[in-house]
């Protein structure tokens, strides 16, 4: 299985502040991994570089076979990027949205196919011709995945996915990245919420301190800490380290 992305050496500094410091890990072609860590231990941080929106004080990001110092425009045709304080056009209706993100990205035909493919992720019934300041926290997300995907990225990078959604629309949108995955996407998700790393990651790094303090499969890093759960893993590793 290829690699979809390569971090290596990845580092960041803000004067004498070192936010990350010397990170490497691999996603694999059609796999979810998945960054957890403590506040302020530099996982958002590592995500905005591999987006391009940050540059790097050092090291090297290859995205797709792509070298991010080289070629970032390049890279930016096949990843997306969600963060978690991510909005949409509140006066727009869900389906004039996903619309108006199309265009950026197709035209034509083209476009219309990519509308109907956003639609269909966004599953959203009805509501897709609703405007979006009538939605709730979980439709907002649940649209604003669909802007993410539709484009047929090769990398989603994901931050906090269902941070303050409640349990059917955040077990919802674990399998929208489960269904997208399944379709060839690698996913790179950033996540406080244990159980979700735990359903849906095939591999875990955990950064703290702006450091790569371990990674693995979540069956690996639970047998390794002799524990059940991954939140008790990031309780050894990261709180008591």
């Amino acid at each position: 299985m290829a690699d979809a992305l390569v971090v290596k050496n990845l580092s960041k500094s803000y004067g004498s502040h070192v936010a990350v410091d010397n990170v490497s890990f691999t996603v694999k072609e059609g796999e979810i991994y998945g960054l957890i860590g403590p506040n302020g231990a530099g996982k958002t941080t590592t995500l905005r570089m591999i987006s391009t929106l940050l540059t790097m004080t050092s090291g090297d990001i290859w995205v797709c076979g792509k070298e991010m110092r080289t070629e970032a425009d390049e890279i930016r045709k096949c990843i997306s990027y969600l963060p978690e304080d991510a909005g949409a056009y509140k006066d727009l209706t869900g389906r004039a949205y996903i619309r108006f993100m199309a265009g950026f990205f197709t035209s034509g035909g083209n476009t219309d196919d990519m509308v109907e493919n956003g639609i269909n992720i966004a599953n959203l019934g009805d509501r897709i011709d609703s405007k979006v300041q009538t939605y709730s926290k979980g439709m907002m997300r649940r649209l604003l995945i669909a802007r993410a995907i539709m484009p047929g990225p090769k990398l989603a990078i994901l931050d906090e996915i269902t941070s303050g959604l409640d349990v059917v629309n955040a077990f919802d949108i674990r399998d929208i990245v489960r269904s997208i995955a399944k379709s060839g996407v690698s996913v790179l998700l950033s996540s406080h919420n244990m159980f979700e790393v735990d359903q849906l990651c095939d591999r875990i790094g955990m950064i703290d301190g702006g450091k790569m303090i371990l990674e693995g499969t979540p069956s690996e890093l639970k047998e390794r800490f002799n524990v059940n759960t991954i939140e008790e893993v990031f309780i050894k590793a990261a709180v008591k380290r």
